[in-house]
């Protein structure tokens, strides 16, 4: 039928979405332990990668605007787990930096993998697939 379109269990983007809350939510008792929200953590998770980047790059890495990205640089700032430097030839080039803070963090949630993959009703096969799947739409972009 022309209607079955506009039924819930039709729509891929609604397991999607669904499925990425429920997910960010399962985050949520190991990020509380370090006053992380799931944004602030994906945000450190890229710093710990490459200690420093461009505020512009890490936007581009993790899907996400500067109107979003700004307070979370803030708040992660606050919480001296960052610093941010404008560079002198360009203001508008903002570079985002770990602290020692920042950095010993790491050392405190390398256990959160670990436990949230004990939370996902997926094997080892399983998780790969969908990892592909999803990476493979986000470059549809």
């Amino acid at each position: 039928m022309k209607d079955d379109v506009l039924k819930i269990e039709n729509q891929l983007c609604f397991p999607l979405y669904a499925a990425s809350k429920e997910i960010i939510r399962k985050y949520k008792p190991f990020l509380d332990k370090y006053d992380l929200t799931y944004t602030q953590y994906i945000v450190m998770l890229v710093l710990w990668e490459h200690d420093s980047i461009n505020v512009k790059t890490l936007g581009e890495k993790l899907f996400l605007d500067s109107g979003t990205l700004t307070p979370l640089l803030k708040k992660l700032e606050t919480k001296k787990y960052i610093n941010k430097v404008k560079l002198e030839k360009d203001t508008r080039n903002v570079i985002v930096s770990l602290t020692k803070e920042g950095k010993d963090l790491k050392s405190k949630c390398t256990n959160i993998p670990l436990e949230m993959g004990k939370c996902i009703n997926l094997s080892k096969e399983e998780a790969k697939v969908l990892y592909s799947l999803l990476y493979k739409v986000l470059k549809e972009k």
